[in-house]
């Protein structure tokens, strides 16, 4: 059953994403959610064994769309202001999460915010690098990935 919502909230989003909400889209997005499940199923534990649950993962989802907006704002007010006093820099996070999964998904959530790009791993999977347009203050960056994305993750994965 909960495989099922899953599904359905990937069609959905799916269906927002393409902003095309025909029932041949809503199929096609529900067709995709399930490829997308069998292949990440392994990352779960097999057949469902450690699915996320839905409240954490919705809370992920939420704070990625806030973290999104703040740092599009932040970007445009920095891009449009006459004196663009910017450090940039790349500052070392060291890592919590351990999986595969769980680095590439916070790699990409930081990635896809703007002003923020993820660069490499470590090899030891131990240090992201991330860019980012103002390292002025490179600890308080660290902290807000740990308390927001990473902790997310680690809520709604583990």
């Amino acid at each position: 059953m909960i495989a099922f919502l899953f599904n359905l909230l990937l069609a959905i989003a799916w269906v927002a994403v393409t902003g095309s909400a025909s029932l041949h889209n809503l199929v096609f997005g529900f067709l995709l959610g399930a490829l997308a499940l069998v292949v990440i199923r392994d990352s779960f534990g097999g057949k469902g064994g450690h699915i996320p649950r839905i409240g954490p993962l919705l809370s992920l989802a939420a704070l990625f769309l806030k973290e999104l907006s703040l740092s599009a704002w932040k970007v445009t007010v920095t891009v449009l202001s006459p004196d663009m006093k910017l450090k940039p820099g790349i500052f070392a996070f060291p890592l919590t999460v351990t999986s595969d999964f769980e680095i590439t998904l916070l790699a990409n959530l930081i990635t896809l915010t703007p002003g923020t790009l993820s660069v490499d791993v470590s090899t030891d999977r131990r240090t992201l690098y991330v860019h980012a347009l103002d390292c002025s203050d490179a600890e308080a960056s660290k902290r807000a990935i740990a308390n927001g994305f990473e902790r997310k993750i680690m809520e709604a994965f583990r």
